[in-house]
């Protein structure tokens, strides 16, 4: 079975995010970028997927500019066999990016997507679900725990009310959550290899896919959050500290 995971440059989980003056978007020159975390565990499932026995071919696929073979050459140290590059300098939202992969999907024919749950950077949690709609396969989100076996994935899943498992036929695609696995870091020897290994560069047109239609969504403005009031220290007695709070709630606060 044939393994399909897409996975995202985004800004550093450890990076402090900066807006950009004019207030346009967020600041991403000489910013360090690497692979969206959730992203990683799908590419970790997948491996574990292969070394099962289960998977016999993982290819990672990512769309947007030549920095995106970074983010491909990560995936390849991991474990990945192969990798595609969807080269676009176009605005991708999820409907667009759904529509590039749901092109290499047709093409790639492969048995289960798994993908992040959502991006780091705009935590839309909508690109699984669209790429399900669009291909017509079953979708499992949320997935904490995947197990395949008879053609068919049972999947766990995290909901509000606690944990439920869902059963669905093969082909899928399945958005992953934190608690799946715990990604491992890419060995020396498997970075030596991935840089023999092929990146394979499509364009859009070549895949019969419509990456530049009007954006959805439109971005007005970005401003980071207001600065947080710094705290009030009470020194007096419990029953004079209490007063001064419930004060301070009813004059200042506003809330009582």
């Amino acid at each position: 079975m044939k393994v399909l995971v897409p996975v995202k440059r985004v800004v550093d989980f450890n990076v402090k995010v900066r807006v950009k003056p004019d207030g346009s978007g967020v600041e991403t020159a000489n910013v360090k970028m690497s692979m969206n975390p959730f992203d990683e565990i799908g590419v970790e499932e997948a491996i574990r997927l292969k070394e099962a026995g289960i998977a016999t071919e993982i290819v990672a696929v990512s769309c947007g500019g030549q920095a995106c073979q970074e983010t491909l050459r990560t995936a390849l140290a991991l474990g990945a066999d192969r990798a595609i590059l969807v080269e676009t300098d176009a605005e991708l939202q999820p409907l667009a990016v759904a529509k590039l992969l749901r092109a290499v999907g047709q093409k790639e024919n492969p048995g289960l997507v798994i993908l992040g749950k959502q991006a780091i950077d705009d935590d839309c949690n909508q690109t699984g679900q669209m790429l399900a709609a669009l291909l017509g396969w079953p979708q499992a989100t949320f997935a904490s725990k995947l197990k395949i076996s008879d053609g068919k994935a049972a999947v766990t899943r995290e909901v509000d009310g606690g944990l439920e498992t869902i059963s669905i036929k093969l082909p899928a695609v399945v958005t992953v959550d934190l608690r799946l696995n715990e990604p491992r870091y890419a060995s020396l020897k498997g970075i030596m290899a991935a840089k023999k290994k092929p990146i394979e560069e499509r364009t859009v047109a070549s895949l019969g896919a419509d990456a530049a239609a009007p954006p959805r969504v439109t971005l007005e403005s970005l401003e980071m959050p207001a600065p947080k009031q710094p705290g009030k220290l009470f020194k007096d007695d419990m029953e004079t500290a209490v007063r001064e709070v419930v004060r301070l709630l009813h004059e200042e606060a506003k809330v009582i």
